[in-house]
């Protein structure tokens, strides 16, 4: 039987004891892996270990798979209806808001996003988008089709079977919610694989869903790493769809897995390097504002991140200004912090490697203007860093960062802005920032993203569909779009009178 995890807070934000199961959850019940292997899960905080969850093997992928299966057949699919599998995740969304404070502070403790930023955001985001994919449940709906007098045709949209989810650790709880929304709905069943960094919200909404009441084997989960459980998931025969946001490296071994196997639907959310676009004639207090909070939310581990800041010439000494004050005055520190805006890095290797950012960014010459340095002497903090004196083919131009690091570049004529906002291979999300809204939507509708937001940016809503252009992903998340990634369309065609001669 496998271990329960109990975690005294004690914080300005958050007060309370919390039990997590450690465990591996397959076929309705937790149990332990069958290599016997644990991981450790650190907080960010202090670099200290907070516990040691089960890790998962190619042997309980099997076992998974033969449990969804088994629900898909005889228990939830086309078994459960409609109306069924909504009350059930209305119920999940019920049991998910009683416990609000504790996911919040889990998210604060394994990540190190700040409660208050958990709990007003990524957890009622998230049971928003399960009640919003309730209401789906029982309206997915196919159509009859006119062909001939002689012929009655429809079509179904059915559930695609078992189905296999990887989520990342930058935002654990919604990612988690944006994936088994649709596909519950739908009546997929699911295997969920939580990031090794950040299991425990994953770990405390499978006991929900225990709860809840949902069908034994309709949703599983199963920790381990990328290279083992990600893999199994990606290669094996039994999964019929496999849905990936993370990098667009991993995206890519995915892909290649996928086509090697059983050529399993594939849906990806990769990565980005975002344009926040601020003309001459935008609100400059509030473009400051926005421009900031685009790029330092979530401590920059943001996939649709503005980290290419482009100013009008005209505005670029004012906007700097303002932008630099109010970067420095973004509190970083303790995630249970109340005045805290900004928590630590999720790890050491993230922390490393956003490090390895700012020192390219110096021996290619860019100008620091703030930030750039490590905080404190404990966690993986890092101060809000702005670059400015930046050339196109720089790496902190180029790549994705996924950290609080922008570079700021001044531009002058409206064509050339488009052509250099687009100047990626990704096309994840880009903010606009002016007061003439001819001028915003001209540019917005050029530029070559999922996502364009004016004069605000990073609000997701679960009704409005996410995703990316060219190497930023496949298809779409949230939204009615998404039911398409887990429905198969079946034509069915019936003779009524149509005879052969």
């Amino acid at each position: 039987m496998p271990e329960t995890y109990v975690h005294k807070f004690d914080t300005p934000t958050f007060k309370g004891e919390i039990s997590v199961p450690l465990g591996l959850y397959i076929d309705g019940k937790w149990v332990d892996g069958s290599s016997g292997n644990k991981i450790d899960v650190i907080n960010p905080s202090n670099g200290k270990l907070i516990t040691k969850i089960t890790e998962g093997s190619p042997k309980d992928v099997d076992l998974a798979v033969a449990a969804a299966q088994k629900a898909f057949d005889t228990t939830w699919g086309l078994h459960k209806n409609g109306f069924e599998r909504a009350r059930l995740l209305q119920k999940l969304g019920d049991l998910m808001e009683q416990n609000a404070d504790k996911l919040a502070a889990l998210e604060a403790l394994d990540n190190g996003k700040t409660f208050n930023w958990a709990r007003t955001t990524d957890v009622d985001h998230s049971i928003r988008c399960i009640r919003y994919y309730a209401g789906w449940a029982d309206k997915i709906l196919g159509q009859t089709i006119e062909t001939s007098e002689a012929k009655l045709v429809y079509v179904r949209h059915e559930p695609i079977g078992v189905v296999a989810q990887i989520i990342p650790w930058n935002f654990p709880l919604q990612m988690m919610a944006w994936k088994i929304g649709p596909a519950l709905a739908t009546g997929c069943s699911v295997i969920l694989k939580p990031s090794e960094f950040t299991p425990l919200s994953a770990l405390f909404v499978a006991q929900l869903i225990h709860e809840a009441g949902f069908p034994a084997g309709s949703f599983n989960l199963i920790n381990g790493y990328g290279h083992v459980v990600g893999q199994a998931l990606a290669e094996h025969n039994g999964i019929e769809k496999i849905a990936f946001t993370g990098s667009t490296l991993v995206g890519r071994k995915i892909m290649e897995a996928s086509s090697k196997s059983n050529l399993k639907k594939v849906t990806l959310e990769l990565g980005g390097k975002s344009p926040s676009i601020v003309f001459d004639d935008a609100d400059l207090e509030q473009a400051v504002k926005w421009a900031a909070f685009g790029i330092y939310y979530n401590h920059g581990q943001c996939c649709c991140a503005g980290s290419r800041i482009f100013v009008h010439e005209k505005i670029y000494d004012q906007f700097m200004q303002r932008f630099t004050e109010h970067t420095k005055s973004l509190k970083v520190g303790d995630p249970f912090d109340p005045e805290v805006f900004q928590g630590p890095q999720v790890s050491q290797q993230q922390y490393d490697r956003i490090m390895g950012y700012i020192k390219s960014g110096k021996e290619e010459g860019a100008t620091i203007v703030t930030g750039g340095e490590r905080l404190g002497q404990e966690g993986y903090y890092i101060q809000p860093t702005i670059f400015t004196n930046v050339k196109p083919s720089m790496k902190i131009v180029r790549e994705e960062i996924f950290g609080p690091v922008c570079v700021v570049i001044k531009f002058k004529d409206d064509d050339d802005i488009v052509a250099m906002a687009n100047d990626t291979i990704y096309g994840l999300a880009a903010s606009v920032y002016s007061q003439n809204v001819t001028r915003a939507l001209s540019t917005a509708h050029k530029i070559r993203a999922g996502t364009v937001w004016v004069n605000t940016a990073n609000m997701l809503y679960p009704q409005v569909p996410f995703g990316g252009y060219k190497q930023s992903g496949i298809g779409r998340e949230l939204g009615e779009y998404a039911l398409a990634n887990y429905t198969a369309v079946k034509a069915v065609q019936v003779n009524l009178h149509l005879n052969l001669s």
